[in-house]
């Protein structure tokens, strides 16, 4: 016998960001045994935004290993376990402790398909929680994204919600390169649809392709990670006053789609950049300059960049003023449309 319950149209499943990364992180190892997770209380504990929560008791501490707290000695490790076949996933604790194994990912990770001439593949993933936001102290509110995106030998993505936070890490780890895979913290609790009967994460979206969330018409505005909410919010606020804006939530710093990126310019002939990071040699550099270059006749004003100032990160007490907000994108909307 039908029931109502039975013929009931099913509602897709609505998780916070770091439980779907948990949940991609959960179907990698189910699919792979060579899929190992390397970090400081990720056993146990199951790090410190319990991204990891539950895994160690389900895989065993074979298969979800805590690390001494030496990043270095963490990356390093990872390096021999991924050129003898396996696919070590790696926690850095926090954005700002990244840089003790800056040597490691910059010297080996990224050279070392090259140094042997593509003999050797290094399939690691490298997971970040970075971006401000959340209080913190110093040395936990970094966005050092372009650090590493200007490194050749490594891909760099950042996801901002949970459908792309479960599906990009199962690719993330699937890649035969290393991956650096940017977690924006201060979105880990916000719930958004997910599917998690996908079998191929893959199929419906490539890893490096950008996405247009919001369509516009009149100022093209690009984010990615901890600000694409913010933009489609400013979006949203736009609206009300009858400008158009078209957000691009980028998802990949390295390699950047492009393509998708000119579609848009070319349609709407402005472009705002934002990004928690400075603007001083910021991701948003290398976009104004390829799209001033690319295209440089649909442009009707100069390419805008909001992003953190040049200073270290600020006092928990003063970030609201360091980070870009609604205010001071939509200011940059109304210069570039000024023009």
């Amino acid at each position: 016998m039908t029931t109502m319950e039975s013929i009931a149209p099913q509602r897709p499943t609505s998780l916070p960001l770091g439980k779907a990364i948990n949940a991609g992180l959960r179907r990698a190892m189910e699919n792979d045994p060579k899929v190992l997770l390397m970090g400081e209380d990720i056993g146990k504990l199951g790090g410190v935004f319990r991204i990891t929560d539950g895994l160690q008791k389900d895989f065993g501490p074979g298969r979800v290993l805590d690390m001494p707290l030496a990043e270095s000695g963490i990356i390093g490790t990872a390096v021999g376990l991924a050129m003898r076949g396996f696919r070590p996933v790696c926690e850095i604790q926090f954005d700002g402790f990244i840089y003790p194994a800056f040597d490691q990912i910059v010297s080996q990770v990224a050279k070392l398909h090259y140094r042997t001439s593509g003999n050797v593949k290094i399939p690691m993933t490298i997971r970040v929680p970075y971006g401000g936001g959340i209080g913190a102290v110093e040395h936990h509110s970094e966005s050092p994204e372009g650090y590493f995106a200007q490194t050749a030998g490594l891909r760099v993505v950042t996801c901002s919600n949970s459908a792309d936070g479960y599906s990009m890490i199962q690719q993330a780890i699937a890649s035969d390169d290393p991956v650096l895979f940017f977690e924006p913290k201060r979105r880990y609790w916000e719930k958004s649809p997910i599917d998690l009967d996908s079998t191929d994460p893959g199929a419906s979206y490539p890893l490096h392709r950008a996405r247009v969330v919001t369509e516009g018409t009149d100022v093209t505005l690009i984010a990615y990670g901890p600000l694409v909410a913010t933009a489609r919010k400013a979006a949203e606020v736009a609206a009300h006053e009858g400008i158009s804006i078209e957000v691009i939530d980028l998802r990949s710093l390295s390699p950047i789609d492009f393509e998708t990126i000119e579609a848009s310019v070319r349609k709407t002939g402005r472009l705002v950049v934002t990004h928690e990071a400075p603007v001083f040699m910021g991701i948003g550099s290398e976009i104004a300059a390829r799209i001033s270059e690319r295209c440089f006749y649909n442009l009707e004003a100069p390419v805008l960049r909001v992003g953190g100032f040049g200073t270290p990160y600020p006092a928990s007490k003063l970030e609201k003023f360091y980070l870009p907000d609604v205010d001071r994108i939509l200011d940059a909307v109304d210069r570039c449309r000024s023009h």
